[in-house]
């Protein structure tokens, strides 16, 4: 997805600079990166804050047009105010074409209501990551990852190495080798309950047989 916003160059700076641009439906941001100078730019805060409002804008490679100079960049951080829906701050780094990027890239679960564990066995899937680190080209970068939980059985997980990962994407992983994705978890009450149930049944009907004897 293409992906474009308007900024300027931002010329004062400060506290009291700051301030002013936000009371006038500004957002001061900056980016940086590239081996170039940092560029202090200034966003509309409508459209920033509507964009900031879609996925695929926090994991798409963004052109920025400063000025009608467009850049390529990716979003890196962003500020809000602590109560109030307002973004008060955005910085953006410069990507360059053959130089691999880190960043976060959605997960996407499919096929969840027909896996077996839960359409058959009574299972709830829980999941525990919702996005992943990757590394890749910005060429290659996928807007998000699908993880598909068409087979998935009640009580097992789907861990990080089953991802299919789109071809030049590398997963970036943070202490664990191999870390729980999804999981297929039976609530109590559920199949293992069950079992359990109905085996105690089937003893106490055999020890009243064995009584009536």
């Amino acid at each position: 997805m293409q992906i474009e916003f308007n900024a300027t160059k931002r010329e004062a700076k400060g506290t009291g600079a700051s301030r002013r641009l936000r009371r006038d439906g500004g957002v001061p941001g900056i980016i940086y990166g590239a081996d170039q100078p940092a560029v202090q730019i200034v966003l509309d805060h409508n459209e920033i804050y509507h964009l900031l409002r879609k996925e695929a804008f926090h994991a798409s490679i963004l052109t920025a047009s400063v000025d009608g100079q467009k850049t390529s960049v990716l979003l890196r951080d962003t500020q809000w105010h602590p109560f109030r829906q307002q973004v008060l701050h955005v910085d953006f780094q410069r990507v360059k074409a053959g130089e691999k990027i880190h960043i976060k890239v959605p997960l996407h679960f499919v096929n969840d209501e027909i896996a077996p564990g839960v359409k058959l066995q009574g299972g709830l899937m829980t999941h525990v990551m919702n996005e992943i680190d990757v590394t890749c080209l910005p060429s290659q970068l996928p807007e998000f990852i699908e993880v598909d939980l068409k087979d998935v059985q009640a009580g097992e997980a789907v861990h990080v190495s089953h991802i299919t990962l789109p071809e030049g994407v590398e997963v970036v992983l943070h202490g664990e080798d191999d870390p729980v994705v999804v999981s297929c978890m039976v609530p109590r009450g559920g199949l293992a309950d069950d079992a359990e149930a109905e085996g105690g049944a089937e003893a106490a009907d055999g020890a009243e047989g064995d009584a009536a004897e």
